[in-house]
């Protein structure tokens, strides 16, 4: 054995023994999986991967993703070991109150540690993948001229057994099969193990036929787990540059623990003290020693360190060779990278007249979106198979596709899931990406909609046909429990405009925003063109304001709408001021946004004094008490919709202004009684 061969193995035992001991002290985790991959992480981080340990986020770096995030002490120890800003003392912490070191890979809370991706949901980290690999080739397609190549990087992955049962591992393998995504390769941790037993319990396909069906290279090194196993492998995928690979690794989980390896019971649970001993005896490991990184290993640790630092300096010198030939494209490239908008692209967005008569929100989208793609290059659109209907497709954009990646819409077929957790790559990426659906069907993306709040990404989610007035689809089509749904989620925000300035207002606050996922959320039907003079530039900011105002002092009643309801309102308004009742109307296109306002500015929208107030929105009333408080009323749906044309629906249901304006005075009327007693 060379003495490089010596110190790999003292790497790989460290990285086995620091994880089981990280999951002793935790009394928590899932030990098996790393002490089976040790060999593959620590290939990848230490020879075959170009990044830097004390430059985590350096543009041109491979990306490695673990998708069986469960192994997640693999990665902490693998990075730890292989030089990264990850502590020994952050290992102890395992699973521990504000250690970066969670129970899953968390994106956000290891930010300067080297996690990608946030990754627990199984099939996540291999679908966030899909969107990495495809975002590497876009920018490599509008940045790699003259013979200069400023992109040129990899994505990794290793995935489990449970990652390709879930569907949408299978969407998003299918896509970067399609797109011929060559640089994206995977790692298929074969062990035939899951946490309620033998994976023969429940899966029995041929996995490796299943992926050349879908245009992937497929390689197999069964059990051999050595370098140059490992390598040879590598190597072919690499040398595949129309198809993504996958290399069958058949793996023991729990390697090395005499009494647990090859068992569901070195999945989920610790070793305990007895078979931590016994498999570190295995390693040739001293079994009375915890957390040890013998004096090689830090050396190895030193030494990544260089090997990255250089690797990032050469990217630098290329990268000044291509400023110095083609500047504006430097110039462009190093703003993504910053993650800056270009500017001035706020300049003349799209505004309408009343004059234009009804105009979909969705079709207002529309004009926003070329308006958008115009002032932002890097801006990218997809859609489930329904570019028609959602109309989110940027005009002269042209389609990505395999061997042709400077196209700027992505066509996902109906792969709403792979759909929205590809978005999410493509956005880390640096590229501003949003995916469109019917609203309905967030129920199939919601998974990767919520890692996507969960990471602070920026991710852009269009829906339309968004309540019963999409009409003769029906109730399987018409979303009454979405909206509900989306507000309860952390970090997220969910915008209905109300007509088409609102939604040109809307895409110039979704640009704009970081922290978080927004959804847009459209009508299919045709709604009446607001006066803009009555609507605020910080109207989305704010995220309610007071569109219509009668009262000279405080009203008598308050209609409080979103979407297509808003204009409902003001119809209904007419009909209270003509029996004498003052009335406001309050837009509400984000109730998040409002929520987060000053208590001040609440209190102007929604004075207190005035109790007499109804919510008027064609989905769930759950979340309207806030702002009606128990005195008023919400008109809304708590039971599915219906097949008929919108109109009937809309009169079927209560959403007229006749409706609207018998309840507001009912409510009224009621206070007004309980005043006088």
């Amino acid at each position: 054995m060379t003495k490089s061969d010596a110190v790999d193995e003292l790497c790989i035992n460290t990285i086995r023994t620091l994880s089981i001991d990280a999951i002793e002290k935790a009394n928590s985790g899932h030990p098996g999986a790393p002490m089976a991959l040790a060999p593959i992480s620590h290939r990848l981080f230490s020879s075959r991967m170009r990044h830097n340990p004390a430059n985590p986020r350096w543009f041109d770096r491979d990306r490695f993703v673990l998708s069986n995030g469960h192994a997640s002490m693999l990665l902490y120890a693998t990075l730890h070991v292989g030089g990264y800003d990850l502590s020994l003392d952050d290992i102890k912490a395992f699973r521990e109150l504000g250690s970066p070191t969670a129970g899953h890979p968390e994106f956000e809370a290891a930010a300067s540690s080297g996690v990608e991706v946030t990754t627990g949901p199984l099939g996540q980290g291999f679908a966030h993948s899909v969107g990495f690999a495809l975002a590497e080739r876009m920018l490599a397609a509008r940045f790699n001229v003259g013979g200069h190549e400023p992109i040129d990087h990899r994505t990794f992955v290793i995935a489990s057994d449970g990652d390709l049962q879930e569907g949408v591992a299978s969407e998003a393998a299918s896509l970067a099969g399609h797109l011929g995504l060559g640089r994206l390769c995977v790692i298929y941790d074969a062990n035939d193990i899951q946490l309620a037993g033998p994976t023969s319990m429940s899966f029995s396909e041929d996995t490796a036929m299943r992926f050349r069906s879908y245009g992937w290279h497929v390689g197999d090194i069964g059990e051999d787990l050595s370098a140059g196993s490992l390598d040879s492998a590598l190597d072919e995928a690499a040398a595949e540059t129309e198809r993504p690979s996958l290399i069958i690794a058949r793996t023991h989980i729990g390697f090395g623990a005499p009494n647990k390896q090859d068992s569901a019971t070195a999945h989920g649970s610790p070793l305990g003290a007895h078979e931590t001993r016994l498999a570190k005896q295995a390693y040739g490991w001293d079994p009375d020693a915890h957390f040890l990184v013998p004096g090689e290993v830090d050396e190895h640790r030193r030494a990544a360190r260089e090997r990255g630092e250089q690797a990032e300096a050469e990217w630098g010198e290329r990268l000044d060779a291509y400023r110095a030939e083609h500047p504006e494209h430097a110039a462009e490239l190093e703003r993504i990278i910053a993650g800056r908008l270009p500017e001035g692209w706020r300049l003349e967005p799209p505004r309408f007249d009343p004059k234009d008569g009804k105009v979909a929100t969705r079709k207002a989208s529309q004009r926003a979106i070329q308006w958008a793609a115009g002032a932002i290059p890097e801006l990218v659109s997809g859609s489930a198979d329904l570019e028609p209907s959602t109309n989110t497709e940027i005009d002269g954009g042209g389609s990505v596709a395999a061997g042709s990646y400077d196209g700027r819409n992505v066509h996902y077929g109906v792969r709403e899931h792979a759909m929205a957790a590809a978005v999410n790559g493509l956005r880390l990426h640096g590229l501003r990406a949003f995916g469109s659906t019917f609203f309905n069907f967030i129920d199939y993306q919601k998974p990767s909609l919520r890692l996507a709040a969960l990471m602070g990404v920026p991710s852009i989610a269009v829906f339309t046909h968004d309540s019963i007035g999409l009409g003769e689809d029906g109730p399987t089509h018409q979303p009454v429990e979405q909206l509900a749904m989306l507000r309860a989620m952390p970090h997220t925000e969910a915008i209905r405009p109300a007509d088409a300035n609102e939604t040109a207002l809307a895409w110039e606050y979704a640009l704009a925003r970081e922290g978080g996922p927004t959804a847009l959320v459209l009508t299919r039907q045709g709604l009446p063109v607001i006066d803009p003079a009555l609507i605020p530039s910080d109207a989305i900011e704010r995220g309610a304001y007071v569109l219509l105002e009668e009262a000279a002092d405080e009203p008598d009643a308050i209609l409080i709408a979103t979407g297509s309801e808003v204009s409902l309102c003001l119809e209904a308004a007419e009909l209270l001021e003509a029996a004498g009742l003052a009335t406001r109307v309050v837009s509400m296109p984000c109730a998040e946004r409002f929520l987060a306002q000053d208590r001040d500015y609440r209190d102007d929208v929604l004075p207190p004094g005035c109790r007499a107030r109804v919510s008027v929105e064609a989905g769930s009333t759950l979340g309207w008490e806030r702002f009606v408080t128990e005195d008023g009323a919400s008109i809304g749906m708590d039971e599915f919709g219906a097949s008929a044309p919108a109109a009937v629906l809309f009169e079927h249901f209560g959403f007229t202004p006749e409706k609207v304006a018998e309840r507001a005075r009912a409510v009224a009327d009621r206070l007004a009684g309980v005043a006088a007693e």
